[in-house]
């Protein structure tokens, strides 16, 4: 085994990225030495990356490997951050494609074998977006459809850009169908899957009115509406009470007086109320039970 030697400090190198004034021939000077300077600085990281992973290999133990291991990371950061701003826009946060491609990055250091390749990045490279996209696949669906359909969005999508730019207005299921070849069931069921991927939040505005959220939009139970029936047959049966009565039920079940406060405004006793309230109630009820009986009956003899 080689021995172990110090190690140069790894530094992530800095992205360079070219205006739209580059590429116009009064900047064609200033494009050029963009693109020199480039180049020379990915001559220099493949220089330092091959001395890193020189090193790697005369680790001594599995702390020194670490500490190479890291500086290799540190190095090709800028890497992670550019493969991972292809996927933006696509239902998953940045940070978490970030988050994807470092883990793939230190992935690709334990399964590159230098020498093999024209450098690392040209490994590195497909195997975090090999990654992004098996997150994609296997994380990022709110409900997960079978990969049939998933692989059918992409040409789904695919084919529906191109055509929007090539007819310039927006493409039919029937034109998107005949294209790939599919029935446009298929095709339907592609859009369809397309919404367990990135699903609506339920505060997020409606396209009528961006100050009301589909949550307002949703169906949900109406109590009231449930009590429409027993309303009714209520109803029906305090119509058969005088005024007495009914300001007795009103003062105990509406205003939610005590016995003792109704005997006090009406001038009688509780005990009188007690009783009072009891054959009411009694009555109320063998009311509402006739009519459900008669309702039964009458369904039953309709059917």
């Amino acid at each position: 085994m080689a021995p172990w030697r110090a190690l140069p400090t790894a530094t992530p190198q800095p992205t360079l990225t070219a205006t739209a004034s580059d590429v116009t021939p009064a900047g064609a000077g200033i494009s050029n030495g963009i693109s020199n300077g480039t180049s020379g600085l990915h001559v220099e990281r493949d220089a330092e990356t091959a001395e890193l992973f020189a090193a790697l290999v005369d680790a001594p133990d599995g702390r020194a490997r670490a500490v190479v291991r890291e500086r290799i990371v540190l190095l090709y950061l800028d890497l992670c951050g550019s493969v991972a701003a292809r996927y933006d826009g696509r239902g998953i946060e940045h940070d978490d494609l970030v988050q994807v491609a470092r883990l793939a990055l230190v992935n690709a250091i334990d399964r590159y074998v230098p020498g093999q390749g024209p450098s690392f990045a040209a490994f590195a490279v497909p195997t975090i977006s090999g990654e992004l996209k098996r997150y994609f696949r296997d994380r990022g669906w709110m409900v997960r459809p079978p990969r049939r359909l998933q692989e059918m969005r992409v040409q789904v999508q695919s084919c529906r850009n191109r055509l929007e730019q090539e007819c310039g207005r927006s493409p039919s299921d029937a034109e998107v169908a005949r294209e790939l070849g599919v029935s446009r069931a298929s095709v339907k069921e592609a859009v369809a899957a397309a919404g367990s991927f990135p699903p609506t939040s339920l505060d997020a505005g409606t396209n009528d009115d961006e100050s009301a959220s589909v949550a307002l939009l949703l169906g949900a139970d109406d109590e009231s509406l449930a009590r429409v029936d027993d309303r009714v047959c209520l109803g029906a049966a305090l119509s058969g009470l005088d005024e007495q009565e009914r300001e007795l039920l009103a003062l105990r079940y509406v205003e939610e007086l005590t016995q003792r406060e109704i005997g006090l405004r009406l001038g009688i006793s509780q005990m009188q109320v007690s009783r009072a309230l009891r054959r009411l109630v009694a009555h109320l009820r063998e009311e509402l039970a006739e009519d459900g009986a008669a309702d039964r009956e009458s369904l039953e003899n309709a059917s």
